[in-house]
């Protein structure tokens, strides 16, 4: 159903449309803006990975006496 939705014709008119909307002074503030917030992003999965692979212990086996 998403397999043509990155074809290049689509990113132009994306761009184009973006261009219209917020402008050619503040489009390049938005792009920075957004990859600052992937990058933050990416960097708090990393953090939080390394933070839950710390916190997970091994678990003790229940001694079965019958």
């Amino acid at each position: 159903m998403l397999e043509g939705l990155f074809q290049p014709m689509h990113l132009l008119v994306i761009f184009f449309i973006a261009l219209l909307v917020f402008g050619p002074k503040k489009l390049p503030e938005l792009g920075k803006g957004l990859g600052e917030g992937i990058r933050a992003l990416k960097d708090g999965m990393k953090d939080g990975n390394a933070d839950t692979k710390a916190e997970i212990k091994p678990e003790a086996k229940p001694e079965n006496k019958a």
